[in-house]
Protein backbone atom coordinates (compact mmCIF):
# COMPACT_ATOMS: atom_id res chain seq x y z
CA UNK A 1 0.00 0.00 0.00
CA UNK A 2 1.36 3.74 -1.28
CA UNK A 3 1.22 6.61 1.33
CA UNK A 4 -0.42 9.24 -0.23
CA UNK A 5 1.93 12.48 0.31
CA UNK A 6 0.98 16.21 0.17
CA UNK A 7 3.48 18.90 -0.41
CA UNK A 8 3.31 21.92 0.74
CA UNK A 9 6.33 24.36 -0.39
CA UNK A 10 6.38 27.31 -2.54
CA UNK A 11 9.79 26.99 -4.15
CA UNK A 12 9.83 25.46 -7.31
CA UNK A 13 13.33 23.85 -7.42
CA UNK A 14 12.57 21.78 -3.92
CA UNK A 15 8.86 21.61 -4.46
CA UNK A 16 9.61 19.75 -7.88
CA UNK A 17 12.59 17.72 -6.07
CA UNK A 18 10.11 16.64 -3.59
CA UNK A 19 8.03 15.48 -6.12
CA UNK A 20 10.26 13.20 -8.04
CA UNK A 21 11.55 11.74 -4.77
CA UNK A 22 7.93 10.64 -4.24
CA UNK A 23 7.45 9.37 -7.69
CA UNK A 24 10.56 7.28 -7.82
CA UNK A 25 9.01 5.52 -4.48
CA UNK A 26 6.78 2.72 -4.71
CA UNK A 27 5.76 3.35 -1.00
CA UNK A 28 4.32 6.64 -1.55
CA UNK A 29 1.88 8.43 -3.90
CA UNK A 30 2.12 11.99 -4.58
CA UNK A 31 -1.52 13.48 -4.43
CA UNK A 32 -1.00 17.25 -4.72
CA UNK A 33 0.98 20.05 -3.99
CA UNK A 34 0.29 23.81 -2.49
CA UNK A 35 2.73 26.83 -2.35
CA UNK A 36 0.36 28.41 0.00
CA UNK A 37 0.22 26.48 3.82
CA UNK A 38 -3.39 27.83 4.33
CA UNK A 39 -4.37 25.63 1.58
CA UNK A 40 -3.25 22.40 3.37
CA UNK A 41 -6.33 21.71 5.67
CA UNK A 42 -8.99 22.26 2.43
CA UNK A 43 -6.57 19.62 0.82
CA UNK A 44 -6.68 17.29 3.77
CA UNK A 45 -10.28 17.42 3.72
CA UNK A 46 -10.93 16.86 0.04
CA UNK A 47 -8.71 13.81 -0.67
CA UNK A 48 -6.81 11.54 1.17
CA UNK A 49 -3.98 12.16 2.64
CA UNK A 50 -1.48 10.25 5.23
CA UNK A 51 1.42 12.51 4.94
CA UNK A 52 2.47 15.80 4.57
CA UNK A 53 6.13 17.95 4.19
CA UNK A 54 5.82 20.88 4.96
CA UNK A 55 7.58 23.61 4.58
CA UNK A 56 7.78 26.70 7.30
CA UNK A 57 7.25 29.81 5.19
CA UNK A 58 4.96 30.16 2.39
CA UNK A 59 3.55 31.68 -0.11
CA UNK A 60 1.45 35.00 1.30
CA UNK A 61 3.35 35.18 4.61
CA UNK A 62 0.82 31.72 5.72
CA UNK A 63 3.00 29.65 8.24
CA UNK A 64 3.48 26.06 7.77
CA UNK A 65 3.73 25.79 11.56
CA UNK A 66 0.04 27.27 11.81
CA UNK A 67 -0.95 24.81 9.49
CA UNK A 68 0.62 21.95 10.88
CA UNK A 69 -1.57 22.66 13.81
CA UNK A 70 -5.08 23.15 12.36
CA UNK A 71 -4.44 20.06 10.45
CA UNK A 72 -3.65 17.95 13.81
CA UNK A 73 -6.18 19.39 15.26
CA UNK A 74 -9.00 18.19 12.61
CA UNK A 75 -6.87 15.10 11.09
CA UNK A 76 -4.82 14.49 14.10
CA UNK A 77 -3.83 10.42 12.31
CA UNK A 78 -2.24 12.74 8.92
CA UNK A 79 1.67 12.76 9.79
CA UNK A 80 3.29 16.07 9.32
CA UNK A 81 7.11 16.42 8.44
CA UNK A 82 8.37 19.90 9.20
CA UNK A 83 10.99 21.20 6.01
CA UNK A 84 13.07 24.16 6.15
CA UNK A 85 16.08 25.54 5.04
CA UNK A 86 16.01 28.04 7.63
CA UNK A 87 18.03 27.68 11.14
CA UNK A 88 15.77 29.40 13.45
CA UNK A 89 15.77 27.39 16.91
CA UNK A 90 12.36 28.40 18.74
CA UNK A 91 10.91 26.09 15.22
CA UNK A 92 11.74 22.74 16.67
CA UNK A 93 10.15 23.11 20.04
CA UNK A 94 7.09 24.51 18.58
CA UNK A 95 6.78 21.88 15.92
CA UNK A 96 7.34 19.54 19.07
CA UNK A 97 4.58 21.30 21.12
CA UNK A 98 2.00 21.31 18.06
CA UNK A 99 2.55 17.13 17.72
CA UNK A 100 4.22 16.93 14.34
CA UNK A 101 6.07 14.04 13.78
CA UNK A 102 9.09 14.63 12.02
CA UNK A 103 11.56 17.50 11.60
CA UNK A 104 13.93 18.11 8.28
CA UNK A 105 16.20 20.12 7.26
CA UNK A 106 16.06 20.28 3.58
CA UNK A 107 19.55 19.27 1.74
CA UNK A 108 18.42 17.91 -1.54
CA UNK A 109 19.49 14.33 -1.15
CA UNK A 110 16.75 11.85 -2.11
CA UNK A 111 17.31 9.37 0.21
CA UNK A 112 17.41 11.88 3.35
CA UNK A 113 14.43 12.58 2.77
CA UNK A 114 12.89 9.30 1.66
CA UNK A 115 14.62 7.76 4.81
CA UNK A 116 13.08 10.28 7.16
CA UNK A 117 9.29 9.56 5.75
CA UNK A 118 10.00 5.93 5.90
CA UNK A 119 10.69 5.96 9.47
CA UNK A 120 8.36 8.23 10.14
CA UNK A 121 5.37 6.25 8.72
CA UNK A 122 7.17 3.43 10.83
CA UNK A 123 6.16 5.55 14.09
CA UNK A 124 9.29 6.87 14.63
CA UNK A 125 9.37 10.62 15.33
CA UNK A 126 12.58 11.91 13.78
CA UNK A 127 13.88 15.64 15.16
CA UNK A 128 17.40 16.83 14.55
CA UNK A 129 19.68 17.48 17.81
CA UNK A 130 20.26 20.57 16.54
CA UNK A 131 19.68 23.21 13.93
CA UNK A 132 22.46 23.83 11.62
CA UNK A 133 25.72 25.60 12.32
CA UNK A 134 25.72 29.29 10.59
CA UNK A 135 28.62 31.55 11.36
CA UNK A 136 27.49 35.22 11.61
CA UNK A 137 30.67 37.54 11.82
CA UNK A 138 33.17 36.24 14.41
CA UNK A 139 30.75 33.15 15.71
CA UNK A 140 28.15 31.04 15.10
CA UNK A 141 24.36 30.75 16.18
CA UNK A 142 25.12 27.63 18.22
CA UNK A 143 27.26 30.27 20.62
CA UNK A 144 24.37 32.30 21.36
CA UNK A 145 22.15 31.40 24.49
CA UNK A 146 18.54 30.91 24.34
CA UNK A 147 17.79 34.88 25.69
CA UNK A 148 20.17 36.30 23.24
CA UNK A 149 18.62 34.18 20.63
CA UNK A 150 15.11 35.67 21.62
CA UNK A 151 16.34 39.32 21.87
CA UNK A 152 18.32 38.92 18.30
CA UNK A 153 14.85 38.06 16.93
CA UNK A 154 13.07 41.04 18.97
CA UNK A 155 16.29 43.04 17.43
CA UNK A 156 14.64 42.76 13.83
CA UNK A 157 11.92 44.34 14.63
CA UNK A 158 13.64 47.92 14.63
CA UNK A 159 12.16 48.69 17.83
CA UNK A 160 13.51 50.10 21.33
CA UNK A 161 15.49 48.13 24.33
CA UNK A 162 12.71 49.68 26.47
CA UNK A 163 9.52 47.96 24.20
CA UNK A 164 11.33 44.62 23.38
CA UNK A 165 12.02 44.42 27.20
CA UNK A 166 8.36 44.76 27.52
CA UNK A 167 7.62 42.35 25.33
CA UNK A 168 10.09 39.38 26.68
CA UNK A 169 8.96 41.08 30.22
CA UNK A 170 12.86 42.13 31.22
CA UNK A 171 14.24 45.58 31.36
CA UNK A 172 15.69 47.89 29.02
CA UNK A 173 19.07 47.34 30.77
CA UNK A 174 18.91 43.80 30.40
CA UNK A 175 17.94 43.96 26.81
CA UNK A 176 21.10 46.19 25.98
CA UNK A 177 23.23 44.30 28.20
CA UNK A 178 22.49 41.15 25.48
CA UNK A 179 23.12 42.94 22.82
CA UNK A 180 26.22 44.03 23.62
CA UNK A 181 27.03 40.45 24.54
CA UNK A 182 25.97 39.86 20.54
CA UNK A 183 27.99 42.41 19.20
CA UNK A 184 31.03 41.67 20.95
CA UNK A 185 30.71 38.13 19.81
CA UNK A 186 29.92 38.65 16.65
CA UNK A 187 31.94 41.48 15.59
CA UNK A 188 29.21 43.83 14.23
CA UNK A 189 29.45 47.54 14.94
CA UNK A 190 26.07 48.09 14.90
CA UNK A 191 22.54 46.28 16.15
CA UNK A 192 21.02 47.01 12.91
CA UNK A 193 23.89 45.44 10.69
CA UNK A 194 24.14 42.64 13.27
CA UNK A 195 19.80 42.20 13.40
CA UNK A 196 19.94 42.39 9.25
CA UNK A 197 22.60 39.91 8.73
CA UNK A 198 20.64 37.46 11.19
CA UNK A 199 18.17 37.72 9.28
CA UNK A 200 18.92 37.31 6.03
CA UNK A 201 21.00 33.97 7.33
CA UNK A 202 17.70 32.65 9.18
CA UNK A 203 19.13 32.13 11.94
CA UNK A 204 16.14 34.39 13.64
CA UNK A 205 12.78 34.94 11.93
CA UNK A 206 10.11 36.98 13.43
Amino acid sequence: MAYHVLVVEDQEMPRQLFEIFINSSENYTHVGSVANAGLALSMCRNQKVDLILMDVMTELGHSGLEAAAEVKQTFPHIKIIIVTSMPEYSWLERAREIGVESFWYKDGKKNAILDVMDRTMEGESVYPDNTPLIRIGNSTNHEFTERELDILRELTTGDSNTEIGERLSISASTVKYHVQNLLDKTGFKTRTELAAKARSLGIVIK
